[in-house]
Parts: structure tokens; C-alpha cells; sequence
């Protein structure tokens, strides 16, 4: 008996690019010969959401429900209406003609966000930036309409997630299942329409969820009810990186009333065991990396020694099926890295596997996903990109590695310089020295355009102790030789890490002051210190001098942890005066003001040399 699977990615993911895992899992599906097809349910719903059709069901539904928060949105509700459609249309393919109706200042409506930064936006643009002008406006258009909607006829509605308040951190099963109980909202009576579609399009066996985010599971456990309601012959399996991360501890029967296997890691291997499963080629004891219910109890099957396929084995992931003529392009923020990850279609592929330093202390090291290293071969990567570029048609990628290694790199840039394969991308990597200024000029000839990297606490004492095998004044120079080949370059920013005192934030903060002013970096964001149940800092809070107080652990999903640091300080007061200076920087602004005056309460003036960035790139 042939099994037909299909993969979906649920909403809500980025809307610019299709999330990558079911194309990886399409392309191995296809190369072992099992039938599968392939959507992503986050766009289309999207699309769907915001149509003329569908936003006069909002309106009506707002009007049903006697709710009218963003009073401008509900007044001028006729016009967005009308005119959604072509709103849509222009973020998809940025006509030159579209560009000047929508720019024009009364052609749409204008509520809460348009007039809020109306002047700052139309500077900034210029006279001559009309598509990027255009697109900021239909962006705050449809993040008007989000918000409304948001606020009227759906709580768990946003851009790039949904419902993800109630799965972040669920140690317990039971507010999900409560919401799951309730009438389906609006939207959810949309995207179930659509996946009423699919399923009889397709006629699945097996429907297999990728669940890479929190706020995707709310939307795969509604669209798994109804297929259990109408279709209960009909398998469904869970995977993806909230299910790695956060179910790995499960026991909690109960969201097995809605599906039938949840696999963990990389998916290949699980998902074709459980598709020769139902072919009845195997037992249920030769699954691997697969949880399944038995005997009314959550066990799990990992079948030894586990089926092994090598990274640089794997076929290229394939796009086919997904609409890609459908994604939108946004234009909401002025960081330019952040622009990036919104704005314009990228192919997402990995370099290597996991991470080749694997030693940071606030990360996931012990699991798959990092502590698994596997890497390949130029010739066998750059084969892979003109596969994808040939079924695309797209020369935009993003390589998607924890820390893609320069070793690589420089033989994938020979590589494609020697084949003339011309393409754009940009990556995440460690800011390691070998990236000097001959490797970062090849680089930018082979395509480069941007790199991410983490910075964190930009304090040697504590990079030390994140064991992050970098200090300041290397970040410096790498930063700068990238720089100096016109690579942008985005920092992760970190504050909060353990036994980080308000001297060292402060410190921090003129650091990140210095590689801005001195055109290192262009782009960055702080993020406040998570500790989560696989990290160093998790499995051994006692060498970090912190307490895990929580949360209670009821049997459903454990990553992230509550912790006391009693030798640190209060870094919830830190975080507006970080974003305000970190603004003004991206802005290139600020720079002669001292640090402390960025906080509206006293703390320490900077100890730093305030020429310490400087010297570090001149020596």
C-alpha cells in the first residue's frame, strides 16, 4: 500500500519566503521514491485574511460583536475595503505604476500607525525612493487592518505568529486545550476552509506539521481537530523546532486526541519511518525519534542503532508546489537587518550542520540542532544552489547555519566565482578571526551582502564566561574588514546574562555606541537573556551563581526557565534606555551623547576608553 503524504507549514511564519522544512522533507521525500505534496498554509491564509471578501467579514464580524477598538480604522472601513486588494497586489510584485497611486498621499485611508510617523517616514525615503516609499505605506495599511482585527474579532492574531502567548513555555497542556474548545475565531474559520481545500486537492494519508515556532502550534492543533472531526482515517505528525526544544520531556496524553506521532531532530528519517509505518513495511518499534501513544501512555520509539544520513548526502530541498509568486514584500522598521528578514524572497539553505563551536554556554549545545555537526563539500553545496536556482527561478538565499564556518565559505565563494554562478545572499556566522580583510573582499565578489553574528555582552569577562571564544577587540576587526567590502553587518545584543552587574551593561552599551560610530556594524538588537532547560546555564545553574525557580513542569512542554541572579542586577530597568540609544545609533544619530543620559534613572557613567574601538582597528 502506497501512503501519500503532505507537508504543511501553519500559520504564522515569515510571509516574505517559504519556512524551508518542508522543502528539505519534499526533497528527501522525492529522492525515496514516497509520494508528497507540499503548502504553506501561512501565506495563503494570509492572502485569504486579507482580501476584499474577508475583511468585510472582519467588519461585519466587529460590527456582530459590538467591538470597534482603532475607532479610525472602523470609520474608514469602506476604503479598506475597496482597496485591500490592491494593496496586496503591489506588496507581491512592487509595481513602478502601483508605486505612484499608493504613494500618493489621498489615494488610502490613514489611521493610528500612518499618522504616527507620517513625517519621520516620507524624510527619510526621499523624493526618489518611490517603491520603498510605497511599500511602507501599504505596510502600515495592512498593519492597521492587523491591528484592528487583533483587537475586534481575533486576540491571537499577528504578523508572524499565531497564538503564541499560550505556547511559549506551556508546561501544561490546559489553557490550549481550553481555547481548543472554543468556537473557532474568524480567521481560524478561514484557514480551516483552505485546509479543507488541500485535503481533498491532495487526498493525504498522512498530514505531517512542521511546528518550528510557539506560534505556529496553536494553528496546527485547530487544523488537526478538524481533520480528526471530518477525516479521522487520516494520520497526522507533529515535528519541527518547538516540538525539539519544548516536547521533549512530554508525558501529557491529551494532545494525542489530536494527532498521532510527534518526531524529534532532523525530520527525514522519522517521517519516512512513519510513512513505512503505515505502508506496513515496519513495526511500530522500528520508528526512531518518534513519541506515539500506547497503552494510554506517551512512550517513545527510537529504534538503535538510528539511521544516519549525513548532511552532505541529502538532496537539495525542493520548492515545488508552494505558490512562490505569492509572498509579500514588507517595509515596516528602518533596520536594515530586520529589512532583510521581511522584505524581498529568499532561498533558505544550510551551509553545514549544527555548529562547529558548540561551546556557548546560554545556548541549545546539547541538542541536535547545534551539537550535531555535520558539514559538506563546496562542490556539493554550490550543485545545490544551482538546482534551486533553476526550479525558483530566485538568486536570493539566505544560508540559515547557527555559524556557517568560514572554511566553507571561502571555498563556496571560490566555487561560485569559478562556475559564474551569481548570486545574492548573506548568513550567520562567529566573529572569528579568520575572517580577515582578503576573506571578507572574497566574499563580497562572491555575492555576500550581510552577515549576522552574536556580540552579546560586549564584556571580555563575560564572553569569557559564555565561552564565546571571542573578545572586543577581535569583534572589532572582524566587523570592520566586513564593513570595508560593503557587507552589512547585524550584532545579536544580549543583557541580563548572569552575574552581569549595571556597570557592565553600561559598558556594553558603549561598545555597541563605539562600533556604530565607527562603521563596524549597521545594524543590531538586544535581546534580554533567556536560560532554557538544554543550555550550560540550564543543566548546571550553580557554576553561574543563579537559582532556576521555575516553572513547574506539568507534562507538557519545558525549554524555558525562571532564574534569580543574586549577583547581578535588575535588567528589566535596563531595557527602554537600550532600544532608545539603540534606535538613535541605527538612525546614525546620538553618538556624542554620553550613555547614561540614554536611562531615566541614575546609573554609572561608562568606564571604557572611549577610544577603545578606534585603537583596536588601527592597531
Amino acid at each position: 500500500m502506497s501512503i501519500k503524504a503532505l507537508l504543511i507549514t501553519p500559520p504564522f511564519t515569515q510571509l516574505n519566503t517559504p519556512y524551508p522544512a518542508t522543502a528539505y522533507l519534499t526533497g528527501f521525500l522525492n529522492e525515496k521514491g514516497k509520494e508528497s505534496d507540499q503548502c504553506d498554509l501561512s501565506i495563503e491564509l494570509f492572502l485569504a485574511v486579507f482580501s476584499k471578501k474577508n475583511i468585510q467579514r472582519v467588519f461585519d464580524e466587529a460590527q456582530r460583536q459590538e467591538h470597534f477598538d482603532y475607532i479610525e480604522v472602523w470609520h474608514q472601513r469602506e476604503d479598506y475595503i475597496r482597496k485591500v486588494d490592491v494593496v496586496i497586489e503591489y506588496l507581491k510584485h512592487q509595481e513602478v505604476t502601483a508605486a505612484y497611486q499608493i504613494a500618493h498621499p489621498s489615494f488610502l485611508p490613514k489611521a493610528h500607525r500612518s499618522e504616527y510617523d507620517k513625517e519621520d517616514w516620507l524624510y527619510a525615503f526621499g523624493n526618489l525612493g518611490i517603491l520603498d516609499k510605497a511599500k511602507h505605506i501599504a505596510t502600515l495599511f495592512i498593519e492597521e487592518l492587523g491591528d484592528f482585527i487583533q483587537a475586534n474579532v481575533d486576540e491571537f492574531f499577528a504578523f508572524t505568529n499565531y497564538a503564541e502567548q499560550i505556547a511559549s513555555s506551556a508546561s501544561s497542556f490546559d489553557e490550549i486545550e481550553k481555547f481548543l474548545n472554543y468556537e473557532p475565531t474568524i480567521v481560524e474559520d478561514v484557514l480551516l476552509e483552505i485546509l479543507e481545500v488541500k485535503i481533498k486537492t491532495y487526498s493525504p494519508d498522512l498530514v505531517c506539521f512542521t511546528i518550528p515556532f510557539p506560534g505556529n502550534l496553536f494553528a496546527a492543533l485547530r487544523c488537526s481537530q478538524f481533520i480528526n472531526n471530518h477525516y479521522p482515517s487520516m494520520k497526522i505528525a507533529f515535528g519541527g523546532g518547538y516540538c525539539n526544544t519544548e516536547l521533549r520531556s512530554i508525558y501529557d496524553t491529551r494532545i494525542f486526541e489530536y494527532l498521532d506521532f510527534i518526531s524529534l531532530d532532523d525530520g527525514e528519517i522519522p517521517v519516512l519511518r512513519i510513512i513505512e509505518l503505515l505502508e506496513g513495511r515496519i513495526s511500530e518499534e522500528e520508528l526512531e525519534r518518534t513519541f506515539i501513544l500506547k497503552r494510554n501512555k506517551v512512550e517513545y520509539i527510537d529504534k538503535k542503532p538510528n539511521t544516519i544520513v549525513h548532511h552532505r548526502d541529502l538532496p537539495a530541498p525542493s520548492y515545488a508546489g508552494l505558490q512562490l509568486d505569492s509572498y509579500l514584500s514588507f517595509l515596516d522598521v528602518m533596520n536594515p537587518m530586520h529589512r532583510m528578514w521581511s522584505d524581498g524572497r529568499w532561498n533558505k539553505l544550510t551551509v553545514s550542520h549544527g555548529c562547529y563551536w558548540k561551546q556557548c554556554t546560554f545556548c541549545d549545545v546539547h541538542l541536535d540542532y547545534i551539537g550535531n555537526y555535520q558539514n559538506t563539500t563546496a562542490e556539493d553545496l554550490v550543485g545545490k544552489i544551482e538546482k534551486i536556482i533553476a526550479e525558483t527561478g530566485s538568486t536570493g538565499f539566505h544560508f540559515v547555519d547557527e555559524a556557517a564556518p568560514p572554511k566553507m565559505l571561502r571555498a563556496m565563494a571560490n566555487l561560485l566565482i569559478e562556475r559564474q554562478v551569481y548570486i545574492t545572499w548573506w548568513t550567520n556566522i562567529r566573529f572569528e578571526k579568520t575572517f580577515d580583510d582578503e576573506l571578507c573582499e572574497l566574499l563580497a565578489k562572491s555575492g555576500c551582502i550581510a552577515v549576522t553574528g552574536g556580540l552579546e555582552v560586549a564584556s571580555d569577562r563575560l564572553l569569557t564566561m559564555m565561552k564565546k571564544g571571542v573578545d572586543i577587540t577581535q569583534v572589532a576587526r572582524v566587523t570592520k574588514s566586513f564593513s570595508d567590502h560593503n557587507i552589512m553587518v547585524h550584532a545579536y545584543l544580549m543583557y541580563g546574562f548572569p552575574t552581569e552587574t549595571e556597570q557592565e551593561t553600561i559598558d556594553s552599551l558603549e561598545i555597541v555606541r563605539q562600533l556604530f560610530e565607527t562603521g563596524c556594524i549597521q545594524s543590531a538588537y538586544w535581546h534580554r537573556l533567556s536560560t532554557t532547560i538544554h543550555s550550560p546555564i540550564g543543566k548546571n545553574p550553580e557554576a553561574f551563581n543563579i537559582k532556576i525557580t521555575g516553572p513547574k513542569f506539568e507534562g507538557f512542554a519545558q525549554n524555558d526557565l525562571w532564574h534569580e541572579d543574586p549577583e547581578g542586577t535588575d535588567h528589566s530597568l535596563f531595557t527602554s534606555g537600550l532600544n532608545r540609544a539603540l534606535s538613535n545609533y541605527l538612525n546614525g544619530v546620538g553618538f556624542d551623547m554620553p550613555v547614561h543620559d540614554w536611562f531615566d534613572f541614575d546609573v554609572s557613567k561608562t568606564t571604557v576608553d572611549l577610544q577603545l574601538i578606534a585603537d583596536s582597528i588601527s592597531k
